[in-house]
């Protein structure tokens, strides 16, 4: 079965009421698989910190919605328990392009909730009403009839006083009330420019999950959700192992700096006979030795600058193996490291690997949506001509863009234009802010393995 946690809007308690569930959940020693609805990369490090296992993203834009039915079934059926975090509000999606504007709610979490056929638990902020719970309540069980709302996670409350209200104003809807959370001042996840600040940089954070399963075992109603929360086996016909090739070594950069990676990408490098070697820019004296490809994801290289600056034997060794042709992949954090400098927030310049002529600097716009681009000639990844869709979400931008851009961009909404970015030059780099989600494009990883197979040796 499973349920979808979904908020009357942003900001309500979603991830806290989650993250409460899977680390109660977890204390019971049940096997639980979770799910993040849209692209954030973020909440997913959250929840697998709880469960131990990667938290999978359901997004129908970067993906399909078959993918979305494909993904949840393939993952949900190996684990007794399954449970789906939603994005902002229950309804709040974008246009399905321009043939059918009228779609306002594409990619929403109620659309993943009609996809995979799930019931909804709508949490709900109360800190500041009490009777009109009621209003907001019977406004989305009543909006949607194809929507089953199995009930509510009431957030926030203040009182007992309050509580009661709540229940006296919500007892003629007949809905479930599944759980209430206190005002909690002891429960707080820190944040930054680009949302919560990522799992490997809380020291304390072993002890916050401690206390939301503290909570979690008194403020639910799990009589009720465990039922709900029960995973079932669903047929999948998708295969674990895709490769026919001859192995090859990826150089994986992943630490504070660089940690946003859909799961899904690392999984069909391995699947495509990758062997994804691990390594951090920020501690390691060198690149891993006898890789024949690397891939810088996405992170917060600005905050850790500094740190990246001074190790110059890998900003380096990293641009030896570029120049000498290593295929590199970099999405947004990575093609930050991949300039000269970065200009941080205090306009304090750090040298990078000084592969592209260009500096990132950061500033207090935040560019955000879902993109689509179109391949401006052939590169490390795609075919000129070939339509990719994926997100932006950064507060940086170039001193100087490029001459020959790997993509022209548009809104993906509405077709509004949004100009020509990323790097193709070395030709044996793929640099963009736009960020990928390979699973219904395995012709993209199939592509990089490709170019990677044919290094056979470089000094660095």
């Amino acid at each position: 079965m499973s349920v979808i946690i979904a908020g009357e809007r942003s900001g309500v308690g979603k991830t806290t009421v989650t993250l409460t569930l899977l680390a109660s959940l977890r204390r019971r020693d049940r096997l639980v698989q979770s799910f993040k609805v849209g692209p954030d990369y973020i909440d997913p490090m959250f929840h697998q910190h709880v469960t131990g296992r990667p938290c999978r993203n359901l997004d129908p834009v970067l993906t399909s919605e078959a993918y979305v039915q494909q993904c949840f079934a393939r993952h949900s059926q190996l684990n007794e328990y399954a449970l789906v975090e939603g994005v902002m509000g229950l309804f709040d999606g974008i246009g399905h392009g321009q043939e059918n504007q009228k779609s306002t709610d594409f990619a929403s979490t109620a659309h993943i909730a009609r996809l995979l056929d799930l019931p909804v638990v709508l949490v709900i902020d109360c800190s500041r009403l009490s009777g009109s719970v009621a209003a907001i309540a019977h406004g989305y069980q009543s909006f949607d009839p194809r929507i089953k709302i199995a009930g509510v996670v009431l957030n926030r409350v203040g009182s007992d006083r309050h509580l009661s209200l709540l229940k006296d104003s919500l007892q003629p809807l007949q809905l479930p009330i599944l759980g209430v959370l206190r005002r909690q001042d002891n429960i707080t996840i820190p944040d930054r420019h680009l949302g919560l600040v990522p799992t490997a940089e809380l020291p304390e954070l072993n002890a916050l999950i401690d206390r939301l399963a503290d909570l979690g075992d008194t403020c639910f109603d799990w009589q009720r959700l465990l039922p709900l929360l029960k995973s079932k086996p669903l047929p999948t016909s998708v295969s674990s192992s895709l490769s026919t090739s001859l192995p090859v070594r990826i150089a994986i950069a992943r630490d504070r700096a660089f940690n946003f990676y859909y799961q899904d990408n690392l999984d069909l490098l391995q699947q495509l006979g990758a062997e994804l070697v691990f390594w951090s820019p920020l501690e390691d004296a060198a690149i891993p030795k006898d890789v024949q490809g690397m891939y810088f994801g996405g992170g917060f290289p600005e905050v850790f600058a500094q740190q990246l600056a001074e190790n110059t034997s890998v900003r380096d060794a990293v641009k030896t193996a570029i120049l000498q042709g290593m295929p590199t992949v970099a999405e947004c954090g990575g093609l930050m490291y991949l300039c000269e400098q970065i200009i941080d927030f205090q306009g304090k310049s750090w040298s990078m690997a000084g592969v592209l002529p260009t500096s990132a600097v950061m500033g207090g716009r935040l560019t955000l949506g879902y993109r689509r681009a179109i391949a401006l000639q052939d590169n490390l990844l795609v075919k000129a001509g070939t339509n990719v869709y994926g997100h932006e979400f950064h507060r940086s931008h170039l001193t100087l863009t490029p001459t020959q851009p790997l993509f022209e961009t548009s809104r993906y909404d509405c077709d509004e234009n949004m100009g020509c970015e990323g790097w193709g030059l070395p030709a044996n780099v793929h640099a963009s802010y736009v960020h990928l989600h390979w699973g219904e494009s395995i012709e993209i990883p199939q592509q990089f393995l490709k170019e990677c197979r044919k290094i056979t040796s470089i000094e660095t």
